[in-house]
Formats: structure tokens, C-alpha cells, sequence
């Protein structure tokens, strides 16, 4: 089976009740990209790459499209198998693991559906149904992120993520003890995301000042040497998140003892072929980590779902997925919804998604 056409489209999701508010982005909206590929057969597949704009990461929307137009005449005739497809992108474009995880997905969908196997199936199958998610906060005023808390909690999630940084400390430090009163003694895990918004000076103050609660900082500060120099201080465990770029930052960061665990985008690293990899790789360190991506709609959810599903339970912290912030499901009837904290992992073959496609309109580029 080879890819025959390759078409891509752009597509808006609004946030609900925005903005959503991080260390170092203010969002309204979303700029999602969707990739359509065909099979020689009349197979069909869906990939989506969804960048929470262009200052979270070294991505953005307009640099998805464009190397995916960079890539998608070289990928006609190409086998739908994901090593196969992973070398002929990297044959035809240096990085933009994001672009490439678009392709990806919608592999995997692809293959997915010719063999009439779900893709968790594909990823070496899953453990539970029903995968645990977490919820993210904004940056947020202290009270109304405790009150936002206690919510979460009464919903069912088992983890808890609050977003810090930008902004003075003293309010983060603030915003972190009375979460922590609202939660306390609920078993509900809790992480404090940095979003790369701390310098080494306040994630060493934030340590040293709430010594009795039990979070892990989540990419505190903004490069891996601000890790490297923080390390031996602190007395909470460290996740990597925004500066996890490649599996071989992942296998460094591993294996030298630089993190406890990763917060990790599908898409960041590249798809779900590569995710495969991180998630083994992680199981050999005995590393938790998340299962998740930037932003985006049912197709990304679904495959961030489908792996998250296979992890080894005790070192899932969790699939977070931006359906709770947006309005609409790409597929009415079988789109990615969390119920009381878990997420019912899809049935059909290959994500289990059949977006409605007239709501894309007309493909930005066609192959």
C-alpha cells in the first residue's frame, strides 16, 4: 500500500472562554493544520499538527504548511509504513519534527484502517479503555486557581497541572499553597509548569519555600542548562518538557539523571512512530511522563490517546487533551470527550475518527 495523494487544510479553533493564559503566550485561537493522505487502495488517513502559536516552541502553523509542501511530492508512491516514511522525510527535509508528525498520524490511521486494527494495536497495544487524563490550568489569580482545583478534583481528574511564570514569584508561590489546601490528602498529583517562565533564581526559591508540598516542576526554567545548574538544589523532582526536542535529548536527558520524568507532545517529538521509542526508552529509566500534545482537535487527541494507552500504567502521568477548551469535535459522534478525568479510548480501526470534512473546506495544497 502507497500513498497516492496527500492534501492539506487549515482550519481555526477558537478557545473557549479565552484567553488561555501561559508564562510566556496569551491565546484566543488556534491555527490547526490537517493532512489528508490517500492509499493506491482508496484508504484513508488523518494527521493533524495544532502549534499553541508561534512563541511556545520552535513551531507555528505557517512552518507546518510549508514543510509539509516542502515534503508532500516526494512522498507520492511512498509505502504507508512509518520507518519507511520516517526516512524519506528526513531525506527530504532536515527537522521540523512537528510538520513531519502530521504525516505521521495520519500513517498510522492509514495503516490502521487497511488492517482493521485500532492503532494503539500498531504501538504494541493498549493496558486499560479508559486512559487517565489531567487538567491544566491558565495562569490565574491565587483564589480562582484553588477554587478551578477543588473542581478538577470533584470531576474525577487524578492530576492536576498549574500553570506559573510570568509574573512575579511571590504569586506563583501563593497560587501553589492554596491549590495545594484545596487538594491535600486527595491522593490528586499535582505539577507546577514553568513553561520555561522561571529564571534558575525563583525555581530555587519556589523549592526552598513550599518544602512540604509534594509537586513536581515542570520545565521550570528555559534551557537544559538552567536544569543542569538547578539539578542538585532543589528538593522536587524536575520534568522536562518544552526543551525535549528529539529522542536523543530524551536518551541524554535520561540517562545522565538530568530529569524525574517528561511532559511530552506527540507532535514536538515527531509522531507516534518516535513516541513509541520515548515511551520504551522511559520504561527501561523507570520514567514517568505525560502523553500529550500542544493543542488541536479529535485527530491529535485520539492519537495522543492511543499512546498513552499502551504506557506502562504506573508511569502514565496522564494525556492531556485541549478538548476542554475548545467548542467543536472534527467527528460528531465518535470525537474525544474526557468523563470524570479518563478518556474512553476509541474502538474503530485506526483512531477510531472519521472527521466530517466539509468543515475544513477546501485543501490549502494538494498532491
Amino acid at each position: 500500500m502507497k500513498i497516492a495523494e496527500v492534501h492539506i487544510y487549515q482550519h481555526d479553533l477558537p478557545v473557549k472562554n479565552g484567553p488561555y493564559t501561559m508564562a510566556n503566550a496569551q491565546v484566543w485561537a488556534l491555527d490547526t493544520t490537517l493532512i489528508k493522505l490517500v492509499s493506491d487502495n482508496g484508504q484513508v488517513g488523518w494527521g493533524e499538527v495544532c502549534p499553541v502559536g508561534p512563541t511556545y516552541a520552535e513551531a507555528h502553523a505557517k512552518g507546518a504548511r510549508a514543510a509539509l509542501v516542502e515534503m508532500a511530492p516526494g512522498l507520492i508512491g511512498v509505502d504507508v509504513q512509518p520507518l519507511t516514511l520516517h526516512r524519506r522525510m528526513d531525506g527530504l527535509l532536515n527537522g521540523h519534527n512537528y510538520a513531519k508528525a502530521g504525516i505521521d498520524i495520519a500513517a498510522h490511521d492509514l495503516l490502521g484502517k487497511h488492517l482493521g486494527v485500532p492503532v494503539c494495536d500498531l504501538l504494541g497495544g493498549a493496558t486499560t479503555d479508559k486512559v487517565p487524563s489531567y487538567y491544566a490550568t491558565g495562569v490565574g489569580a491565587p483564589d480562582d486557581i484553588a477554587r478551578l482545583a477543588s473542581e478538577k478534583l470533584a470531576e474525577g481528574y487524578p492530576r492536576l497541572q498549574i500553570k506559573v511564570g510570568g509574573r512575579p514569584v511571590e504569586l506563583d508561590i501563593e497560587t501553589i499553597r492554596k491549590v495545594w489546601q484545596a487538594i491535600k490528602g486527595s491522593g490528586m498529583r499535582l505539577a507546577v509548569d514553568g513553561n520555561r517562565g522561571w529564571t534558575t533564581r525563583d525555581a530555587l526559591r519556589v523549592s526552598r519555600e513550599c518544602p512540604e508540598i509534594p509537586f513536581i516542576m515542570e520545565q521550570p526554567c528555559n534551557t537544559v542548562e538552567d536544569l543542569q545548574k538547578i539539578r542538585p538544589q532543589v528538593t522536587h523532582g524536575i520534568y522536562m518538557d518544552e526543551n525535549s526536542i528529539s529522542l536523543n535529548t530524551v536518551i541524554s536527558a535520561a540517562g545522565t539523571g538530568l530529569v524525574d520524568g517528561f511532559g511530552m507532545k506527540v507532535t514536538r517529538i515527531g509522531g507516534l512512530h518516535p513516541m513509541r521509542a520515548f515511551r520504551d526508552v522511559c520504561e527501561a529509566r523507570n520514567l514517568p511522563h505525560t502523553c500529550d500534545d500542544s493543542w488541536g482537535g479529535d485527530i491529535i487527541a485520539a492519537a495522543c490517546t492511543h499512546i498513552g494507552a499502551t504506557v506502562r500504567p504506573e508511569l502514565l502521568e496522564g494525556v492531556w487533551l485541549a478538548a476542554p477548551y475548545i467548542e467543536e469535535n472534527y467527528d460528531p459522534e465518535n470525537g474525544i470527550r474526557i468523563t470524570g478525568g479518563h478518556i474512553d479510548l476509541p474502538t474503530g480501526p485506526g483512531l477510531g475518527i472519521i472527521p466530517d470534512e466539509s468543515r475544513f473546506g477546501a485543501p490549502v495544497a494538494s498532491f
